[in-house]
């Protein structure tokens, strides 16, 4: 294992040193995922603290804009993966409750908010 950690890493300084806008049919869908948060009755917990949607949309769009600052996003769904499934200083999934439903991963709620954003 030990002697794939130096390609790895020579493989992940190569990606992200190829940082590039993100191609502009991801960026729309991840800003329409963005938005329908805020059309949501829901909350968000992050690091165990329930907050609200526009703290998340705010959240989301700050992680959107570190990862567009290393690399290219590829998709939507590397978006959802990267930034929106888990807190990065504490490796807790993020939750999604919308009114009475249970509590879900918010990378869950998202890929199926991305499933009817991409039906309209």
């Amino acid at each position: 294992m030990s002697r794939w950690l130096p390609l790895a890493l020579v493989a992940l300084t190569t990606s992200m040193a190829q940082a590039g806008p993100t191609p502009a049919p991801i960026r729309a869908e991840i800003d329409g995922l963005i938005a329908e948060l805020g059309h949501q009755a829901c909350r968000f917990q992050r690091n165990g603290r329930w907050h609200t949607l526009s703290a998340a949309q705010q959240l989301l769009q700050h992680k959107l804009e570190q990862i567009e600052s290393r690399s290219t996003l590829s998709s939507t769904e590397q978006f959802i993966e990267l930034a929106a499934t888990r807190s990065s200083t504490s490796g807790q999934i993020y939750q999604i409750q919308c009114g009475k439903e249970l509590v879900s991963p918010s990378a869950d709620w998202l890929r199926a908010a991305l499933t009817h954003l991409r039906k309209r």
